[in-house]
C-alpha cells in the first residue's frame, strides 16, 4: 500500500550526515515539516542547507538515543553505516510509537520509499518494490519518465493549481459534496478556463473560476 504521509509542521530527524542523510532531507523539504539533523559531522551541501536556514543540527556521536526521543519526534530516518545502531534506532522507535525508517533496512522499517516521478511538486508518481528492489525501482521510474512527460502536459498541472484554490472556496460556498464535484467537474470542462489556461493566463482562468462559483445553483 503506497500512502503520503501529512508531515506539516512535524518534526522528523534525519541521524546520519552524508549522500544518504542528504537524499531523505531533500524529500523531506517538500513536505513543509521541521527537519533536524543529528551526526557529528555532515557533508557540505547539509552545511548549506543548515546555514540557510531550511533545516537544524546538532552535531553529536549517536551513543545514546535518549538524546533522539527528548525532542519527541513524529519521525526518526536514520543513514548511518553501523548497521547495529540503525536496527536498534528502528526498535527503540517503533517502541516509542515513532515512525522508523533505515535506509539499510527498509524491510524492518515502517515503511519503503518509492521512486518519484515529480511533476512541480504537483503531481508525483510512484515507482514502488516494497523495498525488494531500490536499484530496479530507480530504473522503472527513469523509464517511466520518459512517458509520462508526454502524457501529462503543463495545462495538467495548472489545472491541479487552479483547482486547489477553488476548491477551498467551494468548500464555504457550497454545502453538498455532490454539489461541489458537480462545479469542480464544470470548471475541467470549461472551455473559456481551458483557453486560459493554456494561454498561460493563470490568474483570469482563476477569477473565471470564481465567478461560476458565485453564480452557481
Amino acid at each position: 500500500m503506497i500512502i503520503n504521509l501529512n508531515l506539516r509542521g512535524r518534526l522528523v530527524i534525519v541521524i546520519g550526515g552524508g549522500n544518504e542523510a542528504l537524499k531523505r532531507i531533500n524529500s523531506l523539504l517538500k513536505e513543509n515539516c521541521q527537519i533536524m539533523v543529528i551526526s557529528n559531522r555532515i557533508n557540505n551541501q547539509i552545511k548549506i542547507l543548515v546555514k540557510n536556514k531550511k533545516i537544524k543540527f546538532k552535531k553529536q556521536k549517536i551513543q545514546n538515543l535518549s538524546i533522539l526521543f527528548a525532542y519527541n519526534p513524529h519521525m526518526v530516518i536514520t543513514t548511518t553505516n553501523n548497521k547495529k545502531l540503525n536496527q536498534k534506532i528502528i526498535n527503540d522507535a517503533i517502541k516509542k510509537k515513532i515512525i522508523a525508517y533505515s535506509s539499510d533496512n527498509p524491510e524492518s522499517s515502517d515503511f519503503a520509499n518509492p521512486a518519484i516521478i515529480d511533476f512541480e511538486n504537483t503531481i508525483q508518481i510512484g515507482i514502488f518494490t516494497g523495498g525488494k528492489s531500490p536499484a530496479m525501482s530507480k530504473k522503472l521510474r527513469i523509464e517511466s519518465e520518459k512517458i509520462f512527460k508526454k502524457i501529462i502536459t503543463k495545462e495538467d498541472i495548472n489545472q491541479i493549481k487552479i483547482q486547489n484554490i477553488i476548491r477551498e472556496l467551494a468548500k464555504d460556498m457550497i454545502a453538498a459534496q455532490k454539489e461541489r464535484k458537480m462545479y469542480l467537474n464544470s470548471i475541467m470542462s470549461d472551455k473559456d478556463i481551458k483557453q486560459l489556461i493554456k494561454d498561460g493566463q493563470l490568474k483570469k482562468a482563476e477569477k473565471r473560476a470564481i465567478t461560476i462559483l458565485r453564480n452557481w445553483k
